[in-house]
């Protein structure tokens, strides 16, 4: 049975910082994080939006009735939770209106979440082949202002519905996964802000694809050569550059050049809306399928997924004869062409802007952010969402 990605869309926050003003603002080198970490505009979040409502908006876009009548299991991946006990995926399916015969659940692994949802998503559509499973990866990234990583935050959601016969992609059962105990990125739970060790967390990225590419090639034969394209998690996007270039130089020059080319394809969205976490990969699976018009059925993409503390994987998917149907070039052009650019000053103020934290009752204006989803406030301990 062929099971894979269905439909997929994704979701960024109408507004952005441009990365030149922020670099100027700093005293930084603007070519640092254009050129150094190849980020142009960051994606921000406003108070009015967060996991729930940013997964929900990207999947939205995607779901017509029968999906709604046929989804029976919700999957949210998210590090950026709003709740320690309830599902954020509870609301997103009564958001949706989702046929209410169905499971919702939350699962964490840094960024790696979204992979182990579809792992799981898989599994259930193989023993119930005529469900769909919603699978959405939904974060904000938060560093702080004027810290080390403030240059790599970003926020949106990617959603993907999972099925049998799949229209975009088959996903194959040939994935590598690595597990290590290690503290490169962690958030305890009493800090708003992660941990973070840059430089080692980079080390491990790379390891942890060496170590699963090394294992994967010698398990199922595979090479370069095999490969359209291969899509890396992106928490910046020359992060995935440096893994790629440890191994590229086994491949013929074509190859190496059909797939750098690709490559710099799948960080396009990425340049424009920063790291989102859980989504990133799929992120750049949707902004190489938009912006690669070469691409052709039977095509086989590659996938390296890597959440901190750390679990990786690397797996891959055959493209469907009528993918090119099933994107959303033209929306997602809209969506990021939309958003309005927020001064430095308005960005600081507004980063500074904070839910209250002891159930205080708040409110929100939702017709201060055009989303058709939003978050309107906090009444008697509760998130008050709206569907516009």
């Amino acid at each position: 049975m062929k099971i894979g990605i269905d439909k997929i869309g994704f979701y960024t926050p109408s507004f952005y910082v441009d990365m030149t003003e922020l670099a100027e603002a700093r005293n930084i080198d603007p070519n640092k994080f254009t050129i150094g970490i190849g980020q142009d505009k960051m994606a921000f979040a406003p108070i009015s939006q967060d996991s729930v409502t940013m997964g929900a908006n990207a999947a939205l876009q995607i779901l017509n009735e029968e999906d709604l009548k046929k989804i029976d299991l919700v999957i949210l991946a998210t590090e950026s939770g709003i709740d320690e006990s309830k599902a954020g995926a509870v609301y997103i399916h009564r958001l949706l209106g989702i046929q209410p015969f169905s499971r919702a659940i939350e699962i964490k692994e840094a960024c790696y979440g979204a992979t182990a949802g579809i792992n799981l998503a898989k599994d259930y559509v193989a023993k119930h082949p005529e469900s769909k499973v919603l699978v959405i990866g939904s974060d904000i990234a938060r560093y702080g202002l004027e810290t080390g990583g403030e240059a790599t935050q970003g926020a949106g959601a990617v959603a993907m519905v999972i099925s049998a016969n799949p229209r975009c992609i088959t996903l194959e059962d040939d994935n590598v996964f690595y597990t290590e105990d290690i503290m490169d990125f962690w958030r305890p739970v009493y800090s708003e802000y992660a941990c973070v060790e840059g430089k080692y967390s980079t080390e491990q990225y790379i390891h942890f694809f060496q170590t699963i590419w090394e294992k994967y090639r010698e398990k199922f034969g595979k090479k370069l050569d095999d490969f359209a394209a291969i899509c890396f998690h992106l928490p910046y996007t020359k992060m995935g550059k440096k893994a790629l270039d440890t191994i590229i130089e086994t491949a013929p020059s074509d190859v190496q050049e059909r797939l750098l080319e690709n490559y710099r394809l799948s960080t396009l969205y990425s340049r424009s809306v920063g790291n989102i976490y859980t989504g990133s990969l799929y992120l750049s699976f949707i902004s190489l399928l938009e912006n690669q018009a070469n691409l052709q059925a039977n095509d086989k993409i590659g996938f390296f997924s890597y959440g901190s503390g750390a679990v990786g994987e690397f797996f891959h998917g055959t493209l469907q004869p009528d993918f090119k149907k099933y994107i959303r070039t033209e929306e997602h052009a809209e969506l990021l062409a939309n958003r309005t650019k927020l001064s430095i000053s308005d960005y600081e103020t507004k980063f500074k802007q904070q839910l209250p934290k002891d159930g205080s009752t708040f409110e929100i204006d939702p017709s201060s952010d055009p989303a058709p989803i939003v978050l309107t406030g906090i009444h008697d301990h509760k998130r008050q969402y709206i569907k516009k």
